[in-house]
């Protein structure tokens, strides 16, 4: 969904109902609350955010598992079903 948002900062994002307006563009089709979130967080950042955690756990990928770092990163998903026993 970020990626289908993804703009270029160019503008204000807004959400009217079940459309996120960017740009002078309008993305319709979402549901209402989720078109508010995506006003809410710039889905571009959200996108930059995940590039940068990818390059850590790619610098990281020689390191004893799991170290330090990647623990905190991994820690705001502690109540994710999946979220592994060792963390």
């Amino acid at each position: 969904m970020a990626r289908r948002c993804d703009g270029d900062g160019c503008g204000e994002w807004s959400a009217h109902g079940r459309t996120v307006d960017f740009c002078q563009v309008d993305l319709p089709g979402f549901d209402p609350t989720i078109a508010r979130h995506v006003a809410l967080h710039d889905p571009a950042r959200v996108l930059r955010e995940i590039e940068a955690k990818r390059r850590i756990l790619a610098r990281h990928a020689r390191d004893p598992w799991p170290c330090h770092d990647l623990r905190d990163l991994a820690s705001p998903y502690a109540d994710h079903p999946d979220f592994p026993a060792w963390a």
